[in-house]
């Protein structure tokens, strides 16, 4: 409570922004984990000054990414209101090709947008009985996967821009490994619990997102380092040694909810779920300031300290920290 309640009073981007997507979708979990009363009427609050409404871009998954948290209030609420926007917004995006397709050749183009775009989709198309926004999200999630998803790693990259040719030429980190971006994957992680929260059991496409899901979660457990973070660079982690909280509060909520519902083995995932929840708490203030974010960017390449923070950072904690509290 003490991290959303600094973050809700130190605002930092318009609330309709990616930023903010990722913020309040943590508030939301907060608010189920602890019922509070404060952080839902913040989140109605919210609702209300941007009238329900999505960012400007229509196909861009970014600005898609605020309408999950309109989705979780209209379930609670139930007033039309809050759905009429997100309602036009996708129905326009299944129907009409816009800039992203065109200048990228797929929707979601960069790996961050699976946690900004498949969760809406989904959310939607269950809340109303629609299962061709179930497939639309399935079509462009394989798109995604396909072009980004590296099979030998089980990591994704950012975009194609940090994909290599088949001479093993492109971008790599110091010691000469391959970038693949901590939040990035975190965003996937994110992005697939989501997904999977809403997913009917014998849906055709569950077995796909879990599978996915334990294959990722497994080497990110290889990958965490021994003071229970992740590195903004995955591997490369000295290149980068301040361990980076938006990245791995978005695996530990992952690796929590796997436990929690049976699909990761306690065991072996527990000892690091712990690991990542003492040392995500060491990096917030007093205050509740959550410290060591990578600012904004798209690869690990950004400066950041204990001084760094960032709204989805704050929304990564409050994800993970709901989770957290639900292991027994």
């Amino acid at each position: 409570m003490k991290a959303a309640r600094w973050q809700l009073a130190h605002p930092k981007h318009p609330p309709t922004d990616w930023t903010n997507g990722a913020f309040y979708s943590g508030v939301f979990a907060a608010y189920q984990a602890t019922h509070s009363r404060l952080l839902l009427d913040s989140l109605l609050a919210m609702g209300e000054r941007t009238q329900w409404r999505p960012a400007q871009r229509y196909d861009h998954a970014d600005d898609m990414a605020i309408c999950q948290t309109y989705l979780n209030l209209y379930r609670l609420k139930k007033d039309r209101r809050m759905l009429a926007p997100t309602l036009a917004l996708v129905e326009k995006f299944r129907t009409e090709p816009g800039p992203e397709v065109r200048n990228h050749g797929i929707a979601w183009w960069w790996c961050d947008a699976l946690f900004m775009g498949p969760p809406v989709l989904v959310k939607l198309g269950i809340i109303e009985n629609q299962p061709q926004y179930l497939a639309l999200s399935d079509t462009l999630y394989q798109q995604t996967y396909k072009r980004l998803f590296n099979h030998a790693e089980h990591l994704f990259s950012r975009d194609a821009g940090y994909l290599w040719t088949a001479a093993n030429e492109g971008k790599k980190e110091q010691n000469g490994q391959r970038v693949f971006w901590s939040r990035g994957n975190g965003w996937v992680m994110g992005g697939l619990v989501q997904v999977l929260q809403e997913l009917p059991a014998r849906h055709p496409s569950r077995a796909f997102y879990v599978s996915l899901f334990k294959e990722m979660s497994a080497r990110l457990v290889q990958l965490q380092q021994p003071d229970g973070l992740w590195r903004s660079s995955l591997l490369d982690p000295a290149a980068y040694p301040g361990g980076e909280t938006s990245g791995s509060g978005f695996d530990t909520y992952a690796l929590a909810w796997g436990i929690n519902q049976g699909i990761l083995d306690k065991p072996t995932y527990l000892p690091a779920v712990r690991n990542a929840w003492v040392a995500l708490n060491k990096v917030v203030s007093p205050e509740g300031r959550v410290g060591w974010v990578q600012p904004i960017g798209a690869d690990p390449r950004r400066d950041f300290s204990a001084e760094s923070w960032e709204v989805y950072g704050t929304g990564a904690f409050l994800l993970a920290g709901s989770e957290v509290i639900k292991l027994k």
